[in-house]
C-alpha cells in the first residue's frame, strides 16, 4: 500500500489541476444563473447534489480506495469532472425552468462525486509517504498541501469570474474541460501499480467503525465547514454583485483572494502553533482557542455593519479575519483526524471524516440561500457564529496527549483533510 514521493507528486499535481476547474466551475454556475434570476434560494439548490454526493462518495470512496488503491479513485474522479464540464454546457437555455434546474443540479451532482473522490486520493497519498513518527513533517506537508490547493482554488474563482466575462459561459466550460482531460491523460500515464491500496480488505461494516477522536473531529467539521458556507456560498457573492455593484471579475477576485490568503496562513500554521511532544496536547488546546476567536468574529462583522461602517470595507477586513482564524483551525483539524488515524486506515477514515465534512457544506449552502433570502447578509453571519460555536463546544471533548492512547502519539498521521 505505500507509495513513493513520485507518486505523490503526481497526485498532488493532477489534484491541482482539478482544483482550478473545480473552483471556476463554482463562480461560473453561481454568477452565469444569478443573472438569468435565480433566487439566492434557488441559487443554492443548484449545489444540493454537489454537497450531498460529496457525502456519499467520501463514505464509499474511501472504502473503495482502501480496496482498489488511489490510482483508480484518482483517474475516476477526473474523468467524472471533464464529463459534469461538458453536460453543463450542452444545457439549451430553450429548456423549461424546471427541466434546466434538474439538469444543472445532476450535472452539479456529478461533478460533487469527481471532487471528492479526486480530493479523497491526493489528500490520503500524503500518509503513504510520511516515516512514521516523523510529527513534526507531518504537520508541515499536510499544511503546505491544504494551503496550496486553498490557494490554486482562489485561483479558480478569479478563473471562473473572468471566463464568464470574456469567452462566456459555454465557451468557458469546453476549455476548462479541455485542459483537464490533458491532466487526466498525464496521470493515467504517469501513475502505476496500487498506490494507497490497503492490505487488509475492509469490511463496509468498518466504515461506521470509528474512535471516539475521529467522531468528534468529523462532528466538528461538519459544523465548521457549514459556518463557513453559511456565507461563502450565495450570501457574500450575491450581496457584493447585487448590493455594492461589483463585476462578475471583482467578486471572483475577491473571493479568491480570500481563499488565497486562506491557503497562505493554512501553509503557515506549524509557525503559528506551539508543537507538543506528544503530537497532541498543544495541538488540541490550540484548536480549541481558535475556535472561541472565529466564533466572535461573524458577530463583530454584524455589529460593523449595523453601526454604519462602509460595507466593502466591513466586509473585507471582517471576512479577512474570519479567514485567518478558520485557516488555523482547519489546518489543526486536518493534523488531529492523521495523528488519531492508524496507516492502513487512512482512505476509510478520511473518507468518514470529509463525510462529515461534505455533509457540513450541504447544510450551509442551504442555509446560506435560504438565511439570504430572508435575513440578509447579516443573517448568514449569525448563523455561521452558531455553527461555529457547536463546533468549539465538540473540541472542547477531544483528549489532550495525557490521555491518549501511545499509539496515536507515535503513528504519523496522513491523510490531509482541509477545507474544501
Amino acid at each position: 500500500m505505500g507509495g513513493t514521493l513520485r507518486d505523490y507528486a503526481i497526485v498532488t499535481a493532477a489534484y491541482w489541476g482539478f482544483t482550478l476547474t473545480d473552483g471556476a466551475l463554482r463562480m461560473l454556475v453561481l454568477l452565469h444563473f444569478h443573472t438569468l434570476g435565480f433566487t439566492p434560494f434557488q441559487l443554492a439548490f443548484l449545489f444540493v447534489l454537489y454537497e450531498f454526493f460529496g457525502i456519499v462518495t467520501n463514505l464509499i470512496g474511501g472504502w473503495i480506495g482502501s480496496r482498489l488503491g488511489l490510482r483508480i479513485t484518482l483517474h475516476a474522479g477526473l474523468g467524472l469532472q471533464v464529463a459534469a464540464l461538458v453536460m453543463l454546457s450542452l444545457l439549451d437555455p430553450g429548456w423549461q425552468f424546471a427541466l434546466s434546474v434538474a439538469y444543472v443540479v445532476a450535472a452539479q451532482g456529478l461533478a460533487g462525486i469527481a471532487k471528492d473522490l479526486t480530493k479523497m486520493s491526493s489528500k490520503s497519498a500524503i500518509k503513504l509517504v510520511v516515516p512514521a513518527g516523523a510529527e513534526g513533517t507531518l504537520f508541515r506537508w499536510v499544511a503546505l498541501l491544504t494551503g496550496s490547493k486553498n490557494a490554486l482554488k482562489g485561483v479558480g474563482f478569479f478563473l471562473g469570474g473572468l471566463l464568464l466575462s470574456t469567452v462566456g459561459f459555454v465557451q468557458g466550460l469546453w476549455l476548462m474541460a479541455a485542459a483537464l482531460s490533458l491532466v487526466l491523460i498525464a496521470a493515467m500515464v504517469l501513475l502505476r501499480g496500487d498506490f494507497g491500496k490497503s492490505k487488509a480488505k475492509a469490511g463496509f461494516r468498518s466504515l461506521f467503525a470509528k474512535s471516539p477522536e475521529i467522531n468528534i473531529l468529523s462532528a466538528a467539521r461538519f459544523f465548521l465547514f457549514g459556518a463557513r458556507d453559511v456565507w461563502f456560498v450565495v450570501g457574500v457573492p450575491i450581496f457584493l454583485y447585487a448590493q455594492l455593484g461589483w463585476t462578475f471579475a471583482q467578486v471572483g477576485g475577491f473571493l479568491a483572494a480570500w481563499v488565497i490568503g486562506y491557503g497562505f496562513v493554512q501553509a503557515a500554521a506549524p509557525a503559528i502553533v506551539r508543537r507538543s511532544t506528544d503530537g497532541t496536547s498543544s495541538e488540541v488546546r490550540a484548536a480549541r482557542l481558535w475556535a472561541a476567536v472565529l466564533a466572535v468574529i461573524p458577530l463583530a462583522l454584524v455589529g460593523a455593519l449595523r453601526a454604519g461602517v462602509d460595507p466593502a470595507l466591513a466586509v473585507m477586513v471582517g471576512l479577512g479575519l474570519f479567514g485567518v482564524a478558520f485557516a488555523v483551525n482547519s489546518s489543526l483539524h486536518s493534523y488531529l483526524i492523521l495523528a488519531f488515524t492508524d496507516a492502513d486506515k487512512v482512505a476509510l477514515n478520511v473518507g468518514f471524516y470529509y463525510m462529515a465534512n461534505a455533509g457540513g457544506r450541504l447544510v450551509g449552502s442551504l442555509l446560506s440561500g435560504l438565511t439570504y433570502q430572508w435575513f440578509g447578509l447579516a443573517g448568514c453571519l449569525v448563523t455561521a457564529a452558531g455553527l461555529v460555536a457547536a463546533s468549539a463546544a465538540l473540541v472542547l471533548l477531544l483528549p489532550t496527549g495525557a490521555h491518549v492512547d501511545a499509539s496515536h502519539a507515535a503513528r504519523p498521521a496522513g491523510a490531509v483533510p482541509d477545507g474544501d
